[in-house]
């Protein structure tokens, strides 16, 4: 499960990216995997470790509403 959200505002030139994948772990749990920069960049990526799929759900609603709060929206 992938998510790619954008928010461009040319008069702050802010043309910034976001994704949000939850991805298997082979040890069992899944990983929220983030990742954010400038578009066009390769950005920067950190890697949420959760023990069950719920958990994982939760922080990923959780991002998802921080990000469209701050003016991301969904490509």
């Amino acid at each position: 499960m992938t998510i790619l959200m954008h928010r461009i505002d040319p008069a702050a030139n802010a043309y910034r990216f976001y994704a949000l994948s939850l991805e298997p772990t082979l040890f069992g749990d899944v990983a929220l995997v983030r990742r954010w920069g400038r578009i066009g960049t390769t950005g920067r990526q950190i890697i949420e470790l959760h023990p069950d799929a719920q958990a994982a759900e939760r922080a990923w609603q959780a991002q998802l509403k921080r990000r469209t709060q701050r003016g991301y929206w969904t490509v």
